[in-house]
C-alpha cells in the first residue's frame, strides 16, 4: 500500500493524518497516513528512507517548507511564486513540490466564511513562509491593494519586491492610515506564545479579522480583534482543511468533500 505522510518539527500536534484518513473514508480510498518528526536539515535524508518504504507524497510543515523547495525535482508555479513547498507528490523519478496553501486560504476566506475579496485592500502580517505562501492567491482573487507589514521591514520590502506587482507595498498601519484595511490576515507566529503583533487597535474597527494559526493559538489576536471593533474573525482551522484537499487531488485525482470533516475538527478545536 503506498505511504502518505506529514512532516515537520514539532510534529505530534498535526491533524493531518485525521484529515486525510476523513478524506479517504468520504472518497472510498484506503488512505495510509503518518505523522514524521523531521529536524531542520534532516528533510533530504528523511525522504530517502520515505520512499524505500514506499512512500508516495508528503504534506511538509514549519520548518522545512523552504527545504522542501530545493529538493523538489519539479515545481509548480504556485510553489515558485511562494518560493516554498508544502506538498510533495514522487512523479516520474523524482519529488513535484506544490504549495497549497494559499488556494486553501482563498476557499476557506471566500467559501467557508463568505468573505468577498473583491476590490479589498487586505493588510497581511508578517513576512515569513506563511506569508510568502498566501500573497499570490490573494493577488489572483482580485483584491486592491495589499500591504506587508513586519517587525522586521526589510522582509516586508523583500516580499514586496518578489511580488512584482503593483499593488503591494509594504504596510504603513500608523494610527491615521488604521482604518483602511478592509482584510487583517496573521501570518506571524505570535500565537504561540501569546503576544500580539505589534499592531495600533484602531487598525481592526470595521475589518474582517483572520489567523492563519487555529484553535487557542489564534484567540489572543482574534479576542483582540473582536474586542477593538472587527466585523468578523476567522482562524485558520479551514484553511488547514482546505490545503490537504488540495494536496489529496494532487495525489489521488480527486478532490474530496470537506464541510463534513471541518465540522468534526471544529468541535475538538473550538470555536474561532
Amino acid at each position: 500500500m503506498s505511504l502518505y505522510a506529514v512532516m515537520g518539527y514539532p510534529i505530534g500536534h498535526s491533524l493531518s493524518p485525521e484529515i486525510h484518513e476523513a478524506f479517504g473514508a468520504l472518497t472510498g480510498l484506503d488512505v495510509r497516513y503518518e505523522r514524521r518528526e523531521v529536524r531542520p536539515a534532516g528533510l533530504a535524508e528523511a525522504l530517502s528512507a520515505f520512499r524505500a518504504q514506499e512512500g508516495r507524497g508528503a504534506n511538509i510543515t514549519v520548518p522545512l517548507k523552504g527545504e522542501a523547495y530545493a529538493l523538489a525535482t519539479r515545481t509548480s508555479v504556485r510553489a515558485e511564486r511562494a518560493r516554498a513547498v508544502n506538498t510533495l507528490a514522487w512523479q516520474g523519478g523524482g519529488w513535484f513540490g506544490d504549495n497549497t496553501d494559499g488556494a486553501g486560504l482563498i476557499r476557506d476566506l471566500t467559501v467557508n466564511q463568505g468573505w468577498s475579496l473583491q476590490a479589498r485592500r487586505v493588510l497581511v502580517v508578517g513576512a515569513g513562509g506563511a506569508a510568502q505562501g498566501i500573497v499570490g492567491p490573494l493577488l489572483d482573487a482580485g483584491i486592491a491593494h495589499l500591504a506587508i507589514s513586519n517587525r522586521n521591514p526589510g522582509r516586508a520590502r523583500d516580499l514586496v519586491a518578489a511580488c512584482r506587482d503593483a499593488r503591494v507595498g509594504v504596510a504603513d498601519t500608523g494610527v491615521a492610515g488604521a482604518s483602511s484595511f478592509d482584510v487583517v490576515i496573521n501570518a506571524t507566529a505570535a500565537g504561540l506564545s501569546g503576544d500580539l503583533p505589534a499592531l495600533p487597535d484602531a487598525l481592526f474597527e470595521g475589518a474582517m479579522v483572520y489567523d492563519l494559526m487555529y484553535g487557542p493559538k489564534a484567540q489572543v489576536f482574534l479576542s483582540h480583534a473582536r474586542a477593538h471593533g472587527a466585523c468578523a474573525v476567522a482562524d485558520g482551522l479551514g484553511m488547514l482543511v482546505e490545503q490537504a484537499a488540495e494536496s489529496f487531488l494532487l495525489w489521488w485525482g480527486v478532490r474530496p468533500p470537506t464541510g463534513s470533516v471541518l465540522a468534526r475538527l471544529r468541535a475538538e478545536v473550538g470555536a474561532a
